[in-house]
């Protein structure tokens, strides 16, 4: 007959194994948040764009607006982050495109006019197949293409970056990993060394050769400022980090103002033709 307290460690062992077992379904549940509605567009804000769809290799549609420059003009490859779709970051593109960079922007599966389910492996392959389409579609060469990757997106960028050659890469408010997150927050961190890190840019980020701009705000109260620090110490030079004064989660362009634009205009004017 079992004592009790072999009970209670096979209900813990229970509970532990199902946590591991449906924790990519609890992820996805708390990580990705889409909005169907694209609203507002382009045209709210009179800007020159072409409206895009293309293929995933695994046969999802995704949908994406490019913003032309001057045929000379490097292209940043727009990454957003887990909330809502590729509209609401116009007034952050106009801005870009003020300093003369081109900008393309998708939404990932599940957002906006995209097809299929968000999912880890789903929107890497989402990244991937934007890459692909500025290179073959665009015809952009390597040496054009600047990843942008905000928040969640920071983890596409870094997944192309690894796998992909590029100009450059900018990483903001970007976070180690979801086991670091949870590490993090009060509701998670007694299992979070039970769980995997999935995510995990602080792992993958050492194997980019690529120079990177990491830009965090110092009062980000969602992913915490320490974790902008750490992916800067475990990336290869050449490294540049940004620390924006006062600014959070969510406002690091408004807060930074035009020196936030400057910073990014001479990040990639300093790297060559």
């Amino acid at each position: 007959m079992m004592t009790k307290w072999a009970v209670l460690v096979c209900l813990i062992a229970l509970l532990l194994a199902s946590v591991y077992l449906f924790y990519s379904k609890v992820e996805n549940f708390f990580v990705f948040f889409p909005e169907s509605t694209l609203d507002p567009t382009p045209k709210t804000f009179h800007l020159t764009h072409k409206e895009v769809f293309f293929d995933t290799g695994d046969g999802k549609r995704l949908h994406g607006w490019f913003f032309p420059q001057k045929k000379e003009a490097p292209v940043i490859l727009f990454c957003h982050g887990n909330a809502g779709n590729i509209s609401g970051r116009l007034d952050n593109i106009r801005l870009l495109l003020e300093k003369g960079f081109a900008v393309f922007i998708f939404d990932y599966r599940g957002y906006g006019k995209s097809g299929g389910k968000p999912s880890e492996k789903g929107i890497y392959m989402d990244g991937l197949a934007a890459y692909d389409y500025l290179v073959e579609k665009e015809h952009f060469s390597s040496n054009k293409i600047i990843l942008f990757g905000r928040s969640l997106g920071a983890a596409v960028a870094i997944e192309i970056a690894v796998q992909k050659d590029i100009k450059a890469i900018i990483i903001e408010s970007g976070f180690t990993s979801t086991k670091g997150m949870a590490k993090s927050m009060f509701v998670f961190m007694p299992f979070s060394w039970f769980l995997p890190a999935n995510y995990n840019n602080l792992a993958k980020i050492a194997h980019i050769k690529a120079p990177k701009l990491i830009i965090h705000g110092d009062e980000d109260n969602l992913v915490p400022f320490s974790m902008g620090e750490k992916l800067f110490a475990a990336s290869k030079e050449p490294k540049h980090f940004y620390a924006i004064r006062g600014a959070g989660h969510n406002n690091t362009y408004a807060v930074g103002g035009e020196e936030y634009f400057k910073r990014i205009a001479a990040f990639a004017g300093n790297l060559g033709p």
